[in-house]
């Protein structure tokens, strides 16, 4: 986010004027019900803090394309002790590297041929390969690098978790600052860190009045990249495969250049105070502290040759800086006058959740599932998720920060558009599992999902009705008609049932069904539906003719399929509630009209079928953005009861760890789908959505348990 600074009294008038304009959108919606909230207490109680070590509430730093983990001595000190749970990461959108393909590997190397009605369609879908595990995990996301203390004496070595005693720590997130507080080894000590705003950097301040005597020194270690799915991101078994060399060195700084392969990047520490500069092994450098009460320091991570711009000071200050404005624009939900006991627990949640999607998941790419925090999938991203990471920045009036990364959908037009016609196919076909190259890694599940096709349809709606400005028609017009074309092309027409279906071949969003068999999926239908009406809306906003076989496909879909009075996961799948074996994943018949309006559902079946799914689904195994799906389903149902209810409802899967991750499980302890179906869950439910009734909080009860004050939230479509 970029703050502008104020330099007139006029301007300050104009801007806000802009911003009650803006409130006053069809859009954006401004209820308090005559109470004016006061953000920074909204926000004060619900910071985390820590007085012992916990290994699954890491503090993170961040500004959407670069954050840094840290433990309880606001570094990464005890690196190894949190493998078992959240790991101490530094991860970046641009930090990226490949192991070299001496082998020539293709994609070629993965492809099966898929008769689709008459047509033999390559997938990239064979797996037990050299070529699929590299293409896979190539690129992977890479670790640049962990800071943490270290003692000089007797030798230098790592602390342990034995050596930390008197843990007061905050992760104050209305200064973007971790404060920690702790003796080491006997020594008390303070220290700040923050991200910078705006570079990949971090700020770090020590103090302790026995700081001389502790024998201290800031380790630099840097690992090569992982071809492991796992959630460190980091190779420390193969030094000699990479380098790591000082190129440059004064009295207060030196740069480091790193090299793994063909990826290059730098590394620029600043000091104020005394210290030595020293490396000690291959990828192992200290900064030892010479200084006798307090130590400042920041760390540049880039990918090009960078002078330092900013001192610890000035980055503090700028964080700060940063998070005030945050915080004090957008979106805000108060519910601390409801009379819920549950009610403080799903305000932290919201609170938390802004803050940990604003620095994982608001940047230049797609975020992955774990966001700048642990690596999954390789440190790749799934395009059917994104949705679930950032459609409520729109919603919470934070545009700037879903937009930001739909420059990149751009830059892999060429891409998506080669494997729509290698397939067959008009238009251009989305990646399911990519890397900044757009290409889409092997898979047996994800080459077969569709559900992410719609989603930049959606994302331009969105943005549409924020702006009301054609300057938005006019900037993903491509995207919106391109991604269109290829929904038609993809229908298969019935020529004797006289209708449009959808697969096979395909896999649900609900991943439990073969793509060879599954036909006529219930979310699909309604997303492509609705993803064919909004491209002929916005040809209408521009003036152009609406697209006849577009209209065809919109009047003759198939309907979503039925059965026993009950909607159904698919027209192959007409046992939904009869065999538990359909009731498992993701329940995502309910988002046929709860993520989506749909014009053509029958409300009360809709209102049964979510009775039937709370009642018998099996919520072991969901997953985090299953909880906020639900809502929104039960909201435009009208049983917020049951939206609520499934907002908090008891189970691994939605649970909230004291940092505000949304946990799964030991292999994803941090899961930011959650987070972010929260945040637009509650905009809808607070805000409400086309048609919703006219009154306050349309998806919170009204049975006097929930009070709901709110300001800057857009209404859901």
């Amino acid at each position: 986010m970029v703050i502008w600074p104020l330099e007139n009294c006029v301007r300050k008038h104009a801007i806000v004027f802009f911003i009650l304009f803006c409130l006053s959108l069809p859009g954006c919606r401004n209820e308090t019900s005559g109470h004016r909230l006061n953000r920074k207490s909204l926000v004060l109680r619900h910071m985390p803090t820590l007085s012992q070590i916990d290994v699954l509430s890491p503090f993170t730093v961040g500004n959407g394309d670069f954050a840094c983990t840290a433990d309880v001595t606001g570094l990464q000190t005890l690196a190894d002790f949190y493998e078992n749970g959240i790991p101490l990461t530094t991860l970046s959108n641009w930090g990226w590297h490949s192991i070299p393909n001496v082998e020539g590997y293709h994609a070629e190397h993965t492809w099966e041929y898929v008769n689709t009605y008459g047509r033999d369609v390559p997938y990239a879908s064979i797996m037990n390969s050299a070529a699929a595990h590299y293409l896979r995990a190539n690129p992977h996301r890479l670790h640049l690098g962990r800071i943490g203390f270290k003692r000089l004496s007797p030798e230098l070595a790592d602390y342990q978790s034995s050596d930390i005693r008197d843990i007061d720590q905050v992760m104050d997130i209305w200064h973007g600052l971790v404060k920690s507080s702790f003796t080491l080894a006997g020594h008390p000590m303070t220290v700040e860190t923050c991200a910078h705003p705006e570079i990949d950097q971090i700020a770090v301040h020590v103090a302790s009045p026995s700081l001389a005597d502790a024998h201290l020194a800031i380790g630099f270690e840097f690992p090569y990249g992982s071809l492991d799915w796992g959630k460190t991101a980091a190779d420390w078994n193969n030094p000699s495969r990479h380098t790591s060399t000082i190129i440059a060195r004064g009295e207060h700084n030196v740069t480091l250049k790193r090299q793994l392969d063909a990826t290059v990047y730098y590394v620029t520490i600043h000091w104020r105070g005394y210290a030595d500069f020293k490396q000690v092994e291959q990828h192992v450098f200290v900064l030892v502290i010479k200084s006798e009460k307090q130590f400042d320091f920041t760390c540049q991570f880039s990918p090009v040759l960078k002078k330092q711009k900013d001192n610890a000071t000035i980055t503090f200050d700028k964080a700060k800086k940063h998070w005030h404005h945050f915080w004090q624009t957008g979106g805000a939900v108060d519910l601390s006058h409801s009379a819920d006991p549950r009610s403080a627990e799903l305000e932290r949640r919201i609170i938390l959740s802004q803050y940990l999607t604003a620095i994982q998941c608001s940047g230049s790419l797609p975020p992955q599932e774990t966001g700048l925090t642990a690596n999954s999938w390789y440190g790749k991203y799934h395009l059917e998720m994104h949705w679930w990471h950032a459609v409520h920045f729109v919603l919470w009036g934070r545009p700037l920060l879903l937009e930001k990364s739909l420059f990149w959908y751009k830059s892999i037009l060429p891409a998506a558009r080669a494997k729509a016609e290698l397939q067959g196919y008009a238009g251009v076909r989305w990646p399911k599992m990519t890397s900044p190259d757009g290409f889409d890694s092997p898979s047996r599940v994800g080459v077969f999902l569709i559900w992410q096709q719609p989603h930049p349809i959606y994302y331009a709606e969105l943005l549409y009705r924020h702006y009301r400005d054609n300057r938005i028609l006019e900037q993903y017009k491509d995207i919106v008609f391109e991604t269109a074309d290829f929904m038609a092309s993809f229908v298969h027409w019935d020529a004797p049932a006289n209708r449009y279906v959808l697969g096979p071949p395909l896999i649900p969003a609900q991943e439990i069904y073969p793509p060879n068999e599954t036909k006529n999926p219930a979310f699909e239908l309604a997303y492509w539906s609705f993803g064919l009406k909004t491209a002929q809306r916005w040809r209408e906003r521009l003036g152009l003719d609406r697209q006849e076989k577009w209209d065809h496909i919109i009047q003759n879909l198939a309907d979503l399929p039925t059965n026993n009075g009950l909607y159904q996961n698919a027209e192959t799948a007409l046992n939904t509630f009869t065999d538990d074996f359909n009731r498992n994943d993701h329940p995502t018949l309910l988002g046929a009209y709860g993520m989506l309006p749909n014009d053509h559902i029958d409300i009360e079946m809709m209102r049964r079928t979510v009775l039937q799914v709370k009642t018998s689904w099996n919520w072991q195994r969901t997953w985090g953005w299953d909880y906020p799906l639900v809502a929104m389903t039960a909201a435009r149902v009208g049983r917020p009861d049951i939206a609520v209810d499934a907002l908090l409802m008891d189970t691994q899967k939605n649970t909230y760890l004291n940092n505000g991750h949304n946990y799964q499980s030991d292999r994803l302890p941090l899961y930011l789908p959650g987070n972010g179906g929260l945040l637009a869950a509650i905009a809808m439910m607070a805000a409400g959505w086309d048609g919703a009734p006219e009154v306050h909080a349309p998806g919170f009860p009204h049975d006097g348990s929930w009070t709901v004050h709110f300001e800057g939230l857009g209404r859901m479509p």
